[in-house]
C-alpha cells in the first residue's frame, strides 16, 4: 500500500516503481477498484483546505493572469466537482475483461477477446490541477499505472492531491507517480522511457503536444489544440445562433473546446454579423473580422483578421468572424484551418447538416449545439483523458474503453496445427 509520495527518487526510480505496479492494478477487482475511488473522492472533499492553501501558493507564485489564472484556480465548487467526477467514474461499468468477441472454430478452439489494461500511462499537462484527479481516476478504475507530470506552476496543488490520492488504503505503491516539473528534463525522461511506459498522452497547448509528438519514442495519443468553429448558416434560428456563439466562446474561455472562430452565411450576414459582434463585446469578446464582417460591423469596435488569425486558439475572450457564401465554403475553411477537435452548424436546414457532419474532418461535429459540450464528463464518461484529434486508437473525449487494449484467450482440448 502506498504511504507517502516518492518525491525523493529519481525519474527512472519512479517510473520502475509504476512498472512494477501495473501488473498488482491489473489484479485489483472491480468492487475493490470502486471502493479506492470512493475513498479517494472522499479524501479529496475532506482535505479540501489543505488543497485550496497549496492552489493558492500556486497562484500567487504563477504569474499567470486571465484565461490562464483560471485554469489554475480551485475554489469549493471546483473541489467538489472533482471529487463527484471521481464518484462518478467508480459508478461506471468496468470495461476489463469485457469480453468484445467469442467464437469456436471447426476444429473446437474457443477463441475469447478481451479488454485489458494498457499497463502504464504518462500524462504531461498544464496548469489545470483537476487534470490530476481526473485521469488518477481513470487509469485506476481501468487497471493502470500512471506517472503525471503537471505543469510547474500548478506544482504544489499536484504534490498535495497526490499524496492525498496516494494513501488511500489498497493504492499499491507507484500506481501514482507525480515527476519533478521543475525542469524539461523529466519529460524528456518520460517520452523516451519505452519499455516502462505504454502510451504517453500529452494534454495542454500546441507547442507541448508537438514537441511530444515529434520526440516520443513511446507510443503517443495525441490530444489536440482548439480551433472550434461555429457555422451559422443562412436558415439558422439567430436567437439559438445566439446562445450558442455566447455560450462557446465565453462560458470558459480557456479551454480546448471553446469557440475561437464564427463563420457567418453571407444571405444572412449583413443582419446577423453586427447583431453578434455587439453581443460578443457586451460580454467582454474581443472581435477581429475579415473585410465583409468589418463593412458589415461598421461602428462597432470590431479589429482586422489577418492570415494568422484563421489558425490561431486563442485561449481567451476573443473571436475571429469570417463572411462565407455557402455551407461547402464554410466546410472548406474549417477542413483548411481547425485542428480538428470540434466543429459546430446552426442550422434549421437538414440537407446542410448532414452534409456539415459528414465532411467536416473534426473529432466532434455538432448540429445546434454548443462546442462546450466536447468533454468526457459531458458525454457520460465520468471524466476524461483529453480529446484525442488523432485517427488511430480513439478520437475524440476518451477514458475508460480507451485506455485499454485487448487479448485473445485461445481455449482448446488438444488440438495441434495440421
Amino acid at each position: 500500500m502506498a504511504t507517502s509520495l516518492s518525491s525523493g527518487l529519481s525519474t527512472q526510480e519512479k517510473l520502475l516503481r509504476a512498472r512494477q505496479a501495473a501488473p498488482r492494478l491489473a489484479q485489483l477487482s472491480t468492487a475493490e477498484k470502486n471502493k479506492i475511488l470512493l475513498d479517494m473522492a472522499d479524501a479529496v472533499e475532506k482535505n479540501a483546505d489543505s488543497i485550496l492553501a497549496a492552489n493558492r501558493a500556486d497562484l500567487e507564485n504563477s504569474g499567470l493572469a486571465g484565461a490562464m489564472r483560471d485554469r489554475l484556480l480551485l475554489n469549493p465548487d471546483r473541489i467538489r466537482g472533482m471529487a463527484q467526477g471521481v464518484r462518478d467514474v467508480a459508478a461506471l461499468p468496468d470495461p476489463i475483461d469485457q469480453v468484445l468477441e467469442e467464437t469456436v472454430r471447426p476444429n473446437g478452439l474457443r477463441i475469447t477477446k478481451i479488454r485489458v489494461p494498457l499497463g502504464v500511462v504518462g500524462i504531461i499537462y498544464e496548469s489545470r490541477p483537476n487534470v490530476t484527479v481526473d485521469t488518477v481516476a481513470i487509469t485506476l478504475k481501468t487497471g493502470n499505472a500512471i506517472v503525471l507530470r503537471g505543469g510547474k506552476e500548478s506544482a504544489r496543488s499536484n504534490q498535495c492531491l497526490v499524496e492525498i490520492l496516494s494513501r488511500i488504503p489498497g493504492v499499491p505503491e507507484g500506481a501514482i507517480e507525480l515527476l519533478d516539473s521543475a525542469t524539461r528534463e523529466s519529460v524528456q525522461e518520460l517520452i523516451k522511457a519505452r519499455g516502462l511506459v505504454d502510451v504517453v498522452i500529452p494534454r495542454g497547448g500546441a507547442q507541448l503536444i508537438s514537441f511530444v509528438t515529434q520526440n516520443s519514442s513511446v507510443p503517443v495519443i495525441e490530444t489536440g489544440a482548439g480551433n472550434c468553429h461555429i457555422f451559422v448558416d443562412e436558415s439558422a434560428d439567430l436567437e439559438m445562433a445566439d446562445r450558442i456563439v455566447i455560450n462557446a466562446k465565453t462560458q470558459r474561455p480557456s479551454v480546448c473546446n471553446a469557440a475561437e472562430k464564427l463563420l457567418v452565411h453571407e444571405r444572412i450576414a449583413r443582419d446577423y454579423v453586427p447583431r453578434i459582434a455587439r453581443l460578443l463585446l457586451e460580454h467582454g469578446v474581443e472581435v477581429r473580422g475579415d473585410e465583409r464582417a468589418r463593412e458589415y460591423a461598421t461602428g462597432q469596435n470590431v479589429g482586422t483578421a489577418t492570415a494568422p488569425d484563421w489558425d490561431e486558439e486563442y485561449l481567451r475572450l476573443c473571436m475571429a468572424i469570417r463572411v462565407v457564401s455557402s455551407v461547402d465554403e464554410a466546410i472548406a475553411h474549417i477542413n483548411q484551418h481547425s485542428t480538428k477537435h470540434s466543429d459546430s452548424i446552426v442550422t434549421r436546414d437538414e440537407g446542410n447538416a448532414r452534409r456539415f457532419l459528414r465532411q467536416v474532418d473534426s473529432a466532434v461535429v455538432y448540429w445546434n449545439a454548443s462546442t462546450r459540450f466536447t468533454d468526457g464528463g459531458e458525454f457520460g464518461f465520468g471524466a476524461e483523458m483529453g480529446v484525442s484529434t488523432q485517427k488511430l486508437h480513439c478520437r475524440g473525449p476518451f477514458a475508460l474503453a480507451e485506455l485499454t487494449s485487448t487479448k485473445y484467450q485461445i481455449v482448446g482440448t488438444g488440438q495441434v496445427r495440421p
